[in-house]
């Protein structure tokens, strides 16, 4: 069954009404179908200002310009001797000082004060915490013999001339940033962020500084698509709503794709009479359709369309179905538009009630946490699929395969935590 899936998605025969199940594609055959049609092109770069690269993706490999430390350094306040020659009595000499190299060789007899993060003197090769040893005057007293190396860190323990620190595809945090200036990096390469523009489609949407009619909701979903995908790393573009019987359905389609590396479309891709995307990419688009329809809850009638290497993501008009599928699924395909595989944050729970699905599903079920003291509780939320609401209440979801019917309270499972959260 799963061949005969991947080749309808392939060649798409459009129903008019309603979906066959058994050719429906469960979300991880649909991210292979789509990816084997639709190779999406790689990401530009740019160079930007190394305090503007926290968040961006690498486009460069990073390697040592140099040792570092590029010398023996203290890791103590203390004083630097020759360990060979503790236990013993030590004339105390002229101190280290910081951002300077110790000009003093040592001798057997000699110790230097030393503070945390100071170079080793030339001839010394331990270091005595303050604490380990007796001051008196210009005389140090220690009573207990000093191993070689201790308390010191070596040149190049941390990297070494030539080491590839970081590779091309790697997300820019506070520790690359940290990287990036101890190498002296200030300019970096980085991917260019995809612009996809974002459309709802529905003759009832009005914006949300609109109080809408009997009849009339406001389009919520263009902007919470458009915050995921700012989660995700992309520039969302607004454009105008798609209407369901406006004859520049298919021209509004057609103008967001030319002038943006991809579209998310909310809305219209099912298979009702009033449900123009699919036929609508169809037209104007090469490949066009590859998958329509998943086996999943909430979500069924998503879509998967590309224009060459731009791929056109259709997604339910429901709020809940619309923001899952994005996070869950289509969120694969964004991020090689940016460059990096994305980390989406996930903890352990166990379930506060019983989670249950459909057999031969995969089900999306959100969850809101609660925090005891132990492993938090994961309650599952009822789901439904036009609300506007249950993403807000929700911590994040779990999912439960085609091979799952029922988890029992108490079940350990792996919460996924929403984008941005």
């Amino acid at each position: 069954m799963e061949n005969r899936a991947i080749n309808q998605s392939v060649n798409p025969v459009l129903p008019t009404v309603g979906f066959v199940t058994e050719t429906l594609l469960a979300p991880q055959q649909a991210i292979v179908a789509f990816f084997a049609r639709a190779p999406l092109a790689p990401p530009g770069n740019e160079v930007v200002a190394l305090d503007d690269a926290f968040g961006r993706v690498l486009a460069q490999s990073v390697a040592a310009d140099d040792d570092y430390p590029n010398a023996a350094r203290s890791l103590m306040d203390g004083f630097a001797l020759q360990s060979q020659s503790a236990p013993g009595d030590f004339e105390i000499v002229a101190g280290v000082v910081m951002g300077a190299a110790p000009e003093i060789s040592m001798r057997p007899s000699m110790a230097m004060p030393i503070p945390t993060g100071g170079v080793l003197p030339p001839g010394a090769n331990a270091v005595v915490p303050i604490e380990d040893a007796a001051v008196d005057g210009t005389r140090l007293r220690v009573g207990t013999s000093i191993e070689v190396g201790a308390n010191v860190v070596e040149c190049g323990a941390d990297m070494r001339r030539g080491d590839t620190l970081l590779k091309p595809g790697r997300r820019i945090r506070a520790g690359e940033v940290g990287v990036l200036a101890a190498l002296g990096i200030t300019d970096v390469l980085v991917y260019r962020r995809p612009t996809i523009a974002v459309l709802s489609s529905g003759d009832e949407l009005v914006e949300p500084q609109t109080r809408p009619r009997p009849g009339e909701i406001r389009d919520s979903n263009r902007y919470a698509i458009a915050a995921s995908l700012r989660a995700m790393g992309a520039l969302p573009r607004h454009y105008p709503t798609l209407r369901d019987e406006a004859d520049t359905f298919e021209s509004g389609l057609a103008r967001a794709l030319a002038q943006c590396d991809g579209i998310v479309v909310t809305g219209g891709s099912s298979v009702g009479e009033r449900d123009r995307l699919p036929q609508a990419v169809a037209q104007i688009a090469t490949p066009g359709v590859i998958v329509h329809g998943l086996r999943v809850k909430p979500g069924k009638p998503t879509l998967f369309g590309a224009d060459g290497r731009k791929p056109i993501l259709g997604l339910p008009g429901n709020p809940t179905s619309a923001l899952f599928m994005l996070e869950a699924v289509v969120a694969p395909i964004v991020a090689a538009l940016t460059g990096a595989p994305l980390e989406p944050a996930t903890l352990q729970a166990r379930l506060e009630k019983p989670a249950t699905s459909r057999a031969g599903w995969t089900w999306y079920v959100p969850v809101s946490l609660r925090h005891d003291g132990g492993v938090p509780l994961a309650h599952p939320l009822a789901l439904r699929s036009f609300s506007v609401s249950l993403a807000a209440r929700a911590d994040g979801y779990i999912v439960m395969d085609e091979r799952d019917e029922e988890w029992p309270a108490g079940t350990l499972v792996t919460v996924h935590r929403f984008l941005g959260g």
